[in-house]
């Protein structure tokens, strides 16, 4: 049997957002998500980790080719939300309130489809130093 190895990619993006749900009144907006619901939108310079679990491979001894990881990463995400308004400039967002929660699950959509399923993948992301979220749980 061979054992599982996870490996772990970091990267980091910088974007704004607001937190707004367009159903609320302005009052319970700002009781909600505070600063965070400014109508001039705040930023971020989010930290995000990507990690691969798998068994490694007989031929290389890599679980995943990381600059292969790096380069996906940079095409499906970094490319797509750094230095953009997420609310206003990622079409994932339109309709989507850009939470961290909901940015990794995004994230996580963005990178299946390019890392064969017998890995197990895994997001996670730092809003701030303290703050941070992972997909799936």
């Amino acid at each position: 049997m061979q054992q599982k190895v996870a490996v772990f990619r970091k990267e980091h993006f910088n974007a704004a957002h607001r937190l707004f749900n367009p159903h609320w009144d302005d009052k319970t907006n700002n009781e909600v998500f505070g600063k965070c619901n400014n109508p001039h939108f705040h930023g971020h310079n989010y930290e995000l980790i990507v990690k691969i679990t798998g068994t490694p491979n007989t031929e290389t001894g890599f679980v995943y080719d990381m600059k292969l990881l790096s380069d996906i990463i940079h095409e499906k995400v970094i490319d797509r939300f750094d230095h953009r308004n997420l609310n206003e400039e990622c079409t994932e967002f339109k309709n989507l309130n850009p939470t961290a929660e909901n940015i990794a699950i995004v994230i996580y959509q963005l990178l299946r489809p390019s890392i064969d399923s017998r890995f197990d993948l895994q997001v996670r992301l730092y809003e701030t130093e303290r703050n941070f979220v992972e997909y799936p749980a």
